[in-house]
C-alpha cells in the first residue's frame, strides 16, 4: 500500500473511528449516507467546467468506486473549483485512502464520508508518494480546516505527518489545489451521494 494508509490509531479511541488519508482502522459503521446531497453539477459563471474533470478517474484500485462531482463554492456562491472524487464510504475504503494511487490528476480527489460528524479525525501521509491537500468539512458541508500535506521526504514513510480536524466529510485533492483555486475555510461543498 502506498500513500496514506492513514491515521495512526492514536486518535481513534477519542472519536470511535479514525480518519482517512489512507485510512483509519476499519469501522463497524460503514455508512456512506452523508446527508442530502447538493446539486453536484457546479453551475456558476466561471472558467471551471465539467469538461475540465478527468475522465480516467477513479482508476486502478479505485476503478469500481462510486464517484461524484464535488463543487467548491465561496460564501457568495462563486464556484472556486470542481473535482471528480472517488467516494470512500466504508471502513476499508477509508483505511486504504489514496495509498494505492501513484498520482492524482489535477481535478481529481477522494471524498471520505462518515454517517455522522466526528469531533476528532486524524489523517496521515503513510507511504504516500505525492502531496495532497486535506480538507475537513462539517455536516452542513462547510469547510472547517485545510491542510497542505507535502509528500514524505526521502527515507520517511509519512506516518509521523499527521493532520487533525473534525467533520463528517474529508476531501483530498492534489497538493496546493486549494491554494490555486483560492479555497478557504468557510467555503462549502456541493455533491451527491
Amino acid at each position: 500500500m502506498r500513500r496514506r494508509e492513514v491515521l495512526a490509531a492514536v486518535s481513534a479511541a477519542s472519536t470511535g473511528g479514525i480518519a482517512g488519508c489512507g485510512g483509519g482502522a476499519p469501522m463497524a459503521d460503514d455508512g456512506g449516507d452523508g446527508g442530502d446531497g447538493g446539486d453536484g453539477d457546479g453551475g456558476g459563471e466561471t472558467d471551471i467546467a465539467t469538461d475540465d474533470l478527468p475522465t480516467d478517474w477513479p482508476s486502478g484500485t479505485y476503478a469500481d468506486y462510486e464517484s461524484t462531482t464535488v463543487t467548491v463554492r465561496s460564501p457568495d456562491d462563486e464556484v472556486r473549483g470542481m473535482v471528480r472524487a472517488a467516494i470512500a464510504d466504508t471502513g476499508d475504503k477509508r483505511y486504504l485512502g489514496l495509498s494505492d494511487a501513484s498520482s492524482l490528476p489535477e481535478n481529481a480527489g477522494m471524498l471520505f464520508t462518515y454517517s455522522a460528524p466526528r469531533d476528532t479525525l486524524r489523517f496521515v501521509m503513510r507511504e504516500m508518494d505525492f502531496g495532497i491537500d486535506i480538507v475537513y468539512v462539517d455536516g452542513d458541508r462547510t469547510i472547517t480546516r485545510i491542510h497542505n500535506a507535502p509528500e514524505p521526504g526521502p527515507n520517511e514513510d509519512g506516518s509521523e505527518q499527521g493532520y487533525d480536524g473534525s467533520g463528517q466529510y474529508v476531501l483530498e485533492v492534489p497538493y496546493e489545489w486549494t491554494d490555486r483555486r483560492g479555497v478557504e475555510v468557510g467555503d462549502s461543498l456541493a455533491f451527491d451521494l
